[in-house]
C-alpha cells in the first residue's frame, strides 16, 4: 500500500470519530441559504435573510401567540375514527394509526383555551402533520364545539388553517362540517363576538370555501398559498396562463380577500391589538361559565 493510500486511511478514521448532530444545518427554500436549526428556533422558523416563512408544528403557534402558562386543551376525547369503512390503496384506518403515531394526537385539530395580552380567546391550531390538516368529522366537531363555547363565555375566536382541505375517506360527512361550522360562526357574528381567522401555508379546499375565510378579520402569514384549487389544476382547467403571485397571501390581499399579512413575529402583537379594538368599550372578561 501506498503512503497516499495510508494517508487518506487516516484521514477517513479521524473524521468518522466526530459526531455531528443531525438537522444542525437547514436550507432555506427561498434562498437558499445555510440556516444554523437553533438560529432558526429562535426566530420561530423565519429565515434571516430574505424573511421566507418556514413551516411551524402546531403546538408551537400555543408558545408564539398565548401568554405564558394561559393553555388549557379542549376537546381531546374527540377521536378521528372510519364511519364509512372506506378502503383505498392503504386501509384509512391503518393511516389513521399512523398519523396518531407520528403526532401524538388523535385528530387534525388542535383546540383549547388561554390569552392574549390578557384578553381571553378561544384557539384552534389545524396539524397539518396529522393527515395534511385535512377537515374530518372529528376536525369539525372539535372547532364547532369550541365556537359554541365562544358562544356562551363570549370569549373570542381564532383559527389557524393550515390544510389540503376535505378529508375524502370521509366524503359528505367531511364536506358536512364546512356547513356546521359556518353556521356556529353566523351565531358568533350575531352576537358580536369577535373571530379571527388566519391562514398559514398552505391553506386549500373546504377550509378555504368555509371557517378559514369567515373572519371578522382575515389575516395570513407572508408568502403563504391559499385557494380553493391549486394553480395547476386551475391553469389546466382555463387553459391559460394564471397571474404572478397567483393565490399567494400578498396577491389575495391586494384583490381583497385577506385583510393583512402579518410576519409571524408581529402576530401576537396583531391579534392583541384587534382584539382590544373590537372589545373597547366592552367588558372584556368572561361574563358565562368558564371550564377549567
Amino acid at each position: 500500500m501506498s503512503w497516499l493510500n495510508r494517508a487518506a486511511r487516516g484521514i477517513r478514521a479521524l473524521t468518522t470519530k466526530k459526531d455531528v448532530p443531525d438537522n444542525l444545518w437547514q436550507k432555506c427554500p427561498g434562498c437558499g441559504e445555510i440556516l444554523y436549526r437553533r438560529e432558526l428556533d429562535r426566530s420561530w422558523n423565519v429565515c434571516g435573510s430574505c424573511g421566507q416563512h418556514l413551516p411551524l408544528e402546531a403546538v408551537q403557534y400555543v408558545d408564539l401567540l398565548l401568554d405564558e402558562n394561559s393553555w388549557k386543551e379542549r376537546f381531546v376525547e374527540v377521536t378521528s375514527t372510519d364511519p364509512l369503512g372506506f378502503k383505498d390503496s392503504k386501509r384509512y384506518t391503518d393511516r389513521l394509526k399512523a398519523a396518531r403515531k407520528k403526532t401524538g394526537r388523535d385528530s387534525a385539530v388542535i383546540t383549547g383555551t388561554g390569552r392574549i395580552g390578557g384578553l381571553p380567546v378561544n384557539l384552534a391550531i389545524l396539524d397539518f402533520a396529522f393527515m395534511g390538516g385535512s377537515l374530518g368529522s372529528a376536525m369539525g366537531e372539535k372547532i364547532a364545539r369550541l365556537l359554541l363555547d365562544s358562544l356562551t363565555e363570549r370569549r373570542s375566536a381564532i383559527v389557524i388553517s393550515r390544510s389540503g382541505g376535505a378529508r375524502m375517506q370521509e366524503s359528505l360527512l367531511s364536506l358536512m362540517q364546512m356547513a356546521k361550522t359556518s353556521a356556529v360562526l353566523s351565531r358568533l357574528r350575531q352576537e358580536a363576538i369577535p373571530f379571527v381567522s388566519i391562514c398559514v401555508h398552505p391553506t386549500y379546499g373546504g377550509v378555504t370555501a368555509s371557517f378559514a375565510m369567515l373572519g371578522d378579520i382575515n389575516l395570513a402569514e407572508p408568502g403563504s398559498m391559499i385557494g380553493f384549487a391549486g394553480p395547476r389544476v386551475i391553469k389546466q382547467t382555463i387553459g391559460g396562463d394564471l397571474p404572478d403571485g397567483f393565490q399567494s397571501a400578498e396577491f389575495l390581499l391586494e384583490k381583497g380577500q385577506i385583510d393583512q399579512v402579518v410576519e409571524r413575529r408581529k402576530l401576537k402583537e396583531t391579534l392583541a391589538a384587534s382584539l382590544r379594538w373590537f372589545c373597547e368599550g366592552r367588558d372584556v372578561s368572561v361574563p358565562g361559565p368558564v371550564r377549567g
